[in-house]
This record gives structure tokens, C-alpha cells and sequence, in this order.
């Protein structure tokens, strides 16, 4: 994608991300809610042991974290602004989920590690948003 079109994808992103959805109730501000929204109340269980060893299966380009419970992906871009481009449509995406990316960025590459801080551990919420990124990924 050229420069031109990354900008106008991210603008038409951020004012979907902006005006999207419903107001979500159980939070101060009024953001919107997208359908894989999950309210930071609800109490997420963790991946069972069967379903974090499916991971290599439903996940194929992610790999298991062998120190902590977390899932991780570098990606490699043809130059910097593809690499950002990417990031924002991530981070407009994460935004939706309530469920934010711990991840770098060096010039055209991208590191991403998901994980669920309350429960720390693996959840539905990291496979889906691993998924949303898959769906984005070059």
C-alpha cells in the first residue's frame, strides 16, 4: 500500500472506531462497543491446558511465550510506514476489545505479545484479537 492510501485507511478506521456501535454502559465515557467487546467486569477464565496446546493448530504463526503465559508474533514489512500503517489499525482494533497489545516497533518490523493481565494468563481474549491481527497481517 502506498503512503497515501495507509493515511486515508487509517482516518476511515478512526472515525469508524469513533462512531461505531452503542455506548457501552458499564463504562465512565461513552466509547463504542464492537461485537467482540468484552466489559473489563466480566471475570474472563483462562485457556485450558487442552486449548493452549490447540494453539499451535488455531494459530499457526504465533508461538507460546515458554516464560510467562503469553503468545507472541514478529512481522516484517516493506518499510516503516507499512509497519505503523499496520499498528494503527491494530490499535484501533485492541481499542474496540478493551484489550491492549504489549509490542515494538523497529523500523519495518513489529513484535507483538498478547496476554491477559487480570486473569494473567491466556484467554478468549488474546486468541480473538490474535485473529484480528491475523486477518491484517501481510
Amino acid at each position: 500500500l502506498t503512503r497515501a492510501a495507509l493515511l486515508t485507511r487509517a482516518a476511515l478506521l478512526t472515525r469508524a472506531a469513533r462512531g461505531a456501535g452503542r455506548p457501552c454502559a458499564w463504562r465512565r465515557f461513552p466509547v463504542s462497543c464492537g461485537p467482540e467487546r468484552i466489559p473489563e467486569e466480566m471475570t474472563m477464565p483462562l485457556l485450558t491446558e487442552a486449548e493452549r496446546a490447540a494453539l499451535d493448530q488455531t494459530l499457526p504463526a504465533w508461538t507460546l511465550d515458554a516464560a510467562r503465559p503469553a503468545i507472541s508474533r514478529t512481522l516484517v514489512f516493506s518499510d516503516f510506514i507499512a509497519a505503523w500503517g499496520f499498528m494503527t489499525q491494530i490499535a484501533l482494533i485492541a481499542q474496540q476489545m478493551d484489550h491492549h497489545p504489549e509490542w515494538s516497533n523497529v523500523y519495518n518490523r513489529v513484535g507483538i505479545t498478547l496476554t491477559t493481565h487480570d486473569p494473567a494468563g491466556l484467554t478468549d481474549r488474546d486468541v480473538t484479537l490474535a485473529r484480528a491481527i491475523d486477518r491484517l497481517a501481510p
